[in-house]
């Protein structure tokens, strides 16, 4: 089991290990849209980059970068994820809207 802690919302998630970690935000009413991702989001699929999210702690309990990550944060710093293509297998500490 991982625990996700979301720092700014004070708000701890216990998820299965392999979780999605926007499903998992998304199910426990966490929000991690600004004002344009919430108009624009693709709903999940990986294509908008408007997910964004610091891991502030436990980012080797991240799965690996995605190609498509890879491209969209290359100018972001490295500990920025976004959380569709994110899977959790371990604890961490999440910044929302970073």
């Amino acid at each position: 089991m991982a625990n996700i802690t979301f720092i700014k919302e004070k708000s701890e998630v216990i998820a299965a290990d392999g979780a999605n970690l926007r499903e998992k935000a998304v199910q426990n009413g966490i929000d991690i849209y600004t004002f344009r991702g919430k108009m624009m989001n693709c709903g999940g699929y990986g294509q908008c980059a408007t997910c964004i999210v610091e891991i502030v702690e436990g980012i080797d309990n991240l799965s690996p970068k995605t190609d498509f990550e890879q491209r969209k944060l290359k100018k972001k710093p490295e500990n920025y994820r976004l959380a569709c293509q994110t899977l959790v297998n371990g604890p961490i500490s999440v910044k929302t809207k970073p």
